[in-house]
């Protein structure tokens, strides 16, 4: 009986240890500081042609580009259909299966003036359409290594701007 007892006890204590605890979520303030950048002694239309190229080269589709207010919008489309959900679905569900078909990844940059600097703020959100086109979940990227991933690449065609390579 004492050896139930104590294994009982040792099991809970095994399940209480290995719960996770979630992460905390990131504020918007914290958000929007990875969002952001600012290019010294820049010249800012030089800037919002650097980010131009870089979404250009990472597959994105300009929809929108305003100089005067720095605004720029894109997308991109990838396609994210999975065979093996395809066939389990359709087997389970018939004609009325429903399955991830693609990803849509927007962007909206501003891209303005800070005194002598420039400021650049983007903003990543995806929609995961199904197989009809309905929309499955809509989300905000806010994985600060994708905007670090995406503003080393701006810094790189900033400094291809600037020497005019």
């Amino acid at each position: 009986m004492k050896r139930v007892c104590v294994l009982s006890i040792l099991l809970c204590f095994f399940i209480i240890g290995c719960a996770t605890t979630p992460k905390p979520r990131k504020t918007q303030l914290q958000i929007r500081e990875f969002q952001t950048r600012v290019y010294d002694k820049c010249d800012t239309k030089m800037v919002m042609k650097a980010v131009l190229n870089v979404l250009q080269d990472d597959g994105f589709m300009v929809k929108n580009a305003v100089p005067e207010l720095g605004l720029l919008t894109a997308e991109k489309e990838v396609d994210v259909e999975s065979p093996s959900e395809v066939f389990w679905t359709s087997f389970f569900a018939g004609a009325h299966a429903r399955w991830k078909k693609a990803c849509v990844i927007e962007c909206t940059a501003n891209v303005s003036e800070f005194g002598t600097k420039t400021r650049v703020r983007v903003t990543f959100q995806q929609k995961v359409l199904d197989n009809k086109g309905g929309i499955i979940k809509v989300e905000q990227i806010c994985s600060e290594k994708y905007y670090q991933d995406f503003f080393s690449k701006v810094d790189k065609g900033v400094f291809i701007e600037e020497e005019k390579l």
